[in-house]
């Protein structure tokens, strides 16, 4: 599971999804990458599962960057509790995605077996995704 070493706030408010992912829109340091075509929250857990479906696809061959990470911590307050008296305490983290952000890349493997492997992963995550490739580019 990831999550930052520390933060310099411990609760953060929730903010907006909105506009096009202005950076980290192109696919930088792999062959292949798996593009974002929704706004979401993706989870710790959801990346982490995700990971491990393209890694044990390709058996350890090739090399898998992940080009997210959950930095925004969600609270939630205990159940049962009665309104007011502050905000919640930190339950999970959370990645902020916006359309055209690449999430994944992947190298050193086969087209077809890097497609399938991102094929995978995107069942794991709760957005749609789209297969990019370096010479496409980044757009949308």
């Amino acid at each position: 599971m990831l999550l930052p070493k520390r933060v310099k706030y411990r609760r953060v408010q929730r903010g907006r999804r909105k506009g096009v992912a202005t950076r980290g829109n192109t696919v930088s340091n792999g062959e292949y990458g798996l593009q974002a075509l929704e706004a979401a929250w993706i989870k710790s857990n959801q990346i982490e599962a995700a990971r491990r479906a393209m890694t044990r696809y390709i058996k350890r061959g090739g090399q898998v960057w992940i080009k997210i990470f959950p930095d925004k911590p969600v609270t939630t307050k205990p159940l049962g509790t009665r309104m007011g008296s502050g905000k919640g305490s930190p339950e999970y983290w959370v990645a902020v995605v916006k359309p055209g952000r690449v999430l994944f890349e992947i190298a050193g493997v086969s087209e077809d077996a890097a497609r399938e492997a991102m094929r995978l992963a995107m069942h794991k995550l709760p957005i749609k995704c789209k297969f990019v490739k370096k010479e496409d580019g980044g757009e949308l």
